[in-house]
C-alpha cells in the first residue's frame, strides 16, 4: 500500500505520445530475490507502505504503481558514442516505469535497468549482471554522501537467469535494477529529432522539460530552447565540478548518458580516484582516454554543443552560442565551490580560491596522497585530526605548507559536523576499485551480503557526517 499523505502520482511524459517511446513489457524473471530497498527514498515517494509482496509485483514484474504510468515506455533517443553518432541506440535493456512528485514538487522519474528487451535492443538481451547492480548502489550512495546530484538506486532484485558477459567470468548471475531520478531526458533525446528534421517534435520535448525540469528556463530571453540549453550547460558545469571534487572518473560521457537537469547517472564503468591524477580512466575500453578524469569537463562541454546543435532548429543561433559560451565560467565558478564545498571551508574571494584549488590538487599530485583521505582529514579545517593520521608527515612538510596556510586562512562552515560519529574513524570510505572487488567477492563466491551491508552502513554515515547535501548554496542537491 503507498502512504496517500506522500505518494504523488504525476505521469507526465506519456502525454507526449508514440513519437517519444514505444510501449514494451518487463521480462517474465524466473526468480524474484530482494537485494535492495532505499527506504529513506522510498519514504520520500510514499512507496514505504509497499510490503515485501508488493514490492515484488511493482519492481520486479512492474505492475503499474496505483494512478501512475499504465505501461513501461522505452524512450527514444540517438546520441554520440566516443563521439561517433550512432541513430540504432534507444533505451535497449531498461524503460521508464513511473513518475511522482516528491515533497517539494519536483518530477521524479522511476526507471529500470536490465529489464528486458525492447525495440532498441538490437543484439543484447536487455538484462544486467547482478554485479552490475551491486556496483550501481554503491556509486549512487558513495556520490550522494559527497555532494554530487545523482541519480539514487531505488531497488535491486536478483531474477534468475544466468548471463554470459565478456568482461566477467560467465555465466554471471542477472538482476533488475531500479533507478530514481528527476529526469531520463538525455541529451541523445534531442538528437534524435533533431535527426529526423522534426522541430515540431522537439519543440514538444523542450515544452515538456521546461515545464517539468529545469523551470528557471521559462523566462529566458532567448526562448524556451535557449533557455533549456542556458540551464543544462549551468547544470551540467555544477555537476562537472561535483565529479571533480568527488574524485569520481564516471567513464562514458556519451551524449545519451547526460541528461538535462544536469543529473549524474547510469554507472557502468565509474571509479573513484586512488590519488589525484588527471589521466586516470574508468573504462578499459577507453583506450584514446576521451573520458579519463581530467577530461570530463570539456566532455561534458562537447556533449552540450551537441546539444545546442539538435536545439537550433528550434531557437536562434546566437542566443545558443551565448547559452554554450556561459559554460566556462560557470564551471570556474562551480569548481571552487565544489572544492571548498568538499573541505567544509568558507570561500574568500575568486582569484584566492582557484589558485588554492590549485595548489591543493598540485599537491595531492605530488603527494599521490589518497584523494578522498586529504578531504576527510582537513574537512572543516585544521582540528588536530589532520596531523594525528597516517599522513601527518606529508601534511607537516614544505611540499604541502601551501595547502595548510589556505585552509587556515579560511573558516570552517558548520564545525559542529566534526562530533558525527564518521569523523572518529582512522579511515574514511573511499571505494576505490579494490575495496568495491572486496566488497562483491564474497557475493559471488557464498552469497554473503555482508561486506555489502557494512559497506552501506559506512557510506551513510558519511552522507550524514559531512553533510553536503540540501540548501547548500550553488548546489543543486536533493
Amino acid at each position: 500500500m503507498t502512504n496517500p499523505a506522500a505518494y504523488r502520482p504525476d505521469p507526465r511524459f506519456a502525454a507526449l505520445g508514440p513519437d517519444f517511446a514505444d510501449v514494451v513489457a518487463p521480462a517474465d524473471f524466473p526468480r524474484a530475490e530482494a537485494r535492495f530497498w532505499n527506504g529513506r527514498w522510498a519514504r520520500e515517494m510514499g512507496l514505504d507502505g509497499l510490503g515485501a509482496q508488493a514490492q515484488q509485483r511493482h519492481f520486479h514484474r512492474f505492475e503499474p504503481l496505483p494512478d501512475n504510468q499504465a505501461a513501461p515506455l522505452a524512450i527514444r533517443y540517438h546520441g554520440h558514442q566516443f563521439r561517433t553518432y550512432n541513430p540504432q541506440i534507444g533505451d535497449g535493456r531498461g524503460f521508464l516505469f513511473a513518475q511522482a512528485r516528491d515533497s517539494r514538487g519536483r518530477l521524479l522519474d522511476l526507471a529500470t535497468k536490465g529489464s528486458g528487451r525492447t525495440p532498441h535492443s538490437r543484439s543484447g538481451d536487455g538484462r544486467l549482471t547482478l554485479k552490475g547492480a551491486v556496483r550501481e548502489v554503491l556509486a549512487a550512495e558513495m556520490l550522494e554522501a559527497l555532494g554530487v546530484y545523482t541519480s539514487k538506486a531505488f531497488c535491486v532484485f536478483e531474477t534468475g537467469e544466468a548471463l554470459h558477459r565478456g568482461d566477467e567470468p560467465s555465466p554471471t548471475r542477472s538482476a533488475v535494477l531500479t533507478r530514481l531520478s528527476h529526469s531520463h531526458v538525455r541529451f541523445g533525446v534531442f538528437q534524435r529529432h533533431a535527426y529526423f528534421d522534426r522541430p515540431d517534435l522537439l519543440g514538444e520535448l523542450t515544452a515538456y522539460a521546461v515545464e517539468n525540469l529545469v523551470p528557471e528556463a521559462v523566462a529566458h530571453p532567448g526562448g524556451p530552447g535557449a533557455g533549456l540549453l542556458d540551464a543544462a550547460c549551468r547544470r551540467s558545469a555544477e555537476l562537472a565540478a561535483q565529479w571533480m571534487a568527488a574524485g569520481f572518473v564516471h567513464g562514458v560521457l556519451n551524449t545519451d548518458n547526460l541528461v538535462v537537469t544536469g543529473e549524474s547517472f547510469d554507472y557502468g564503468p565509474w571509479r573513484f580516484l586512488p590519488h589525484f591524477e588527471p589521466g586516470f580512466t574508468a573504462a578499459y575500453f577507453d583506450h584514446s582516454g576521451l573520458y579519463a578524469y581530467g577530461r570530463q569537463p570539456e566532455s561534458v562541454f562537447w556533449a552540450l554543443q551537441q546539444l545546442g546543435g539538435a536545439l537550433s532548429l528550434i531557437a536562434e543561433r546566437d542566443a545558443l552560442i551565448e547559452a554554450l559560451s556561459g559554460f566556462p565560467e560557470h564551471y570556474k565558478r562551480a569548481v571552487r565551490a565544489a572544492f571548498l564545498h568538499r573541505l567544509g571551508l568558507e570561500p574568500l574571494e575568486d582569484e584566492a580560491d582557484s589558485a588554492f584549488v590549485t595548489a591543493l590538487l598540485d599537491v595531492m599530485r605530488t603527494t599521490a596522497l589518497p584523494f578522498e583521505a586529504v578531504f576527510f582529514d582537513w574537512f572543516c579545517g585544521d582540528h588536530g585530526r589532520a596531523m594525528a593520521s597516517a599522513r601527518a608527515e606529508t601534511y607537516r612538510s614544505e611540499t604541502f605548507a601551501p595547502v595548510r596556510d589556505g585552509i587556515a586562512a579560511r573558516a570552517p562552515v558548520r564545525p559542529g559536523r566534526l562530533t558525527h560519529p564518521y569523523f572518529a574513524r582512522p579511515e574514511p570510505v573511499h571505494l576505490v576499485i579494490e575495496t568495491v572487488e572486496e566488497i562483491w567477492a564474497p557475493i559471488a563466491e557464498r552469497d554473503d551480503w555482508s561486506a555489502l551491508e557494512a559497506a552501506l552502513e559506512a557510506i551513510a554515515q558519511a552522507r550524514t557526517g559531512y553533510d553536503l547535501g540540501p540548501g547548500r548554496p550553488g548546489f543543486l542537491q536533493d
